[in-house]
């Protein structure tokens, strides 16, 4: 459903995609994982025309991205990091005002549907400033989704909301994949990506570094974890390819020692010696 071939683009001195190669398919869900500045939002604006590469080719459904970029927005749904509703106008107002710049057949029956669909029916006719952060993430989803595209973008679909409400968004977010529709997720939530993704493609300085579901990657580095103190008091975490593995090393350790299974947080120290920062905004 989407294809990225050789993508590149920088700013300034600073390479935010290498040559990205990619390869989404239909009715997935799947997970750009990485830190802030990795690339993730970069490859989004580009598939959704708001910022040009210096190389490569995109295709969405079929469609070249570059050159039909009126072609492709009528196929896609964007869910931006930044809430641009329009705070001063009901939840109605705001879809139905998108609804009528992409020219949605039966608007009002629509907007109807989707409300119902969001659960936000009974907020219909509140002005958008006075809804809590989840509720305004739901209507920016209910407007992505009122011209019924094949292809939703959602980046950072959960930034800054407390885990209750981003667990009710993943719910949502299940919703549109049994809808049929395919979804390409940014995070920097290792929680979201494992709840959510079929797959996943973890970008370290604008490369992808890994490739596949969650349970592949965890099993590649390693699926078991020991975490101690060292005699400095250096904080260490270790990942074992095997249980017996991670027991003898904790067997070596006196006390304070922690095994656990691994995450993709895991997988992405193993393989850049970093942590993914979890950063609110």
């Amino acid at each position: 459903m989407i294809l990225i071939n050789n993508l590149s683009k920088s700013y300034g001195k600073v390479k935010a995609l290498d040559s990205l190669n990619l390869e989404i398919k239909k009715s997935e869900i799947f997970g750009l994982l990485g830190p802030n500045g990795a690339g993730k939002t970069t490859t989004v604006k580009i598939l959704t025309n708001l910022t040009k590469p210096e190389s490569g080719l995109c295709y969405i459904d079929g469609i070249n991205v570059l050159k039909y970029p009126q072609e492709v927005k009528k196929i896609i749904g964007v869910v931006p990091q930044e809430n641009n509703l329009d705070r001063e106008l009901t939840v109605y107002e705001n879809l139905l005002i998108y609804g009528m710049l992409h020219k949605v057949k039966s608007l009002k029956k629509r907007i109807e549907e989707i409300l119902s669909i969001m659960e936000l029916t009974e907020k219909k006719n509140a002005i958008v400033n006075t809804l809590s952060g989840g509720f305004q993430r739901r209507v920016l989803l209910a407007r992505a989704l009122l011209p019924e595209p094949k292809v939703m973008f959602l980046d950072e679909p959960s930034i800054g909301l407390d885990p209750h409400i981003r667990r009710e968004l993943w719910q949502i977010i299940r919703k549109i994949k049994i809808e049929g529709r395919t979804v390409l997720l940014t995070t920097h939530y290792i929680e979201e990506a494992e709840a959510l993704c079929d797959r996943v493609g973890i970008l370290f300085h604008g490369r992808l570094i890994a490739l596949g579901t969650s349970a592949e990657l965890k099993k590649n580095v390693g699926e078991y974890v020991v975490e101690f103190f060292n005699e400095n008091g250096e904080f260490i975490s270790e990942v074992c390819h095997s249980r017996e593995e991670a027991y003898e090393i904790a067997k070596k350790r006196n006390n304070g020692v922690t095994l656990r299974k691994s995450n993709l947080e895991d997988v992405f120290v193993k393989l850049t010696g970093e942590r993914i920062r979890k950063i609110e905004r």
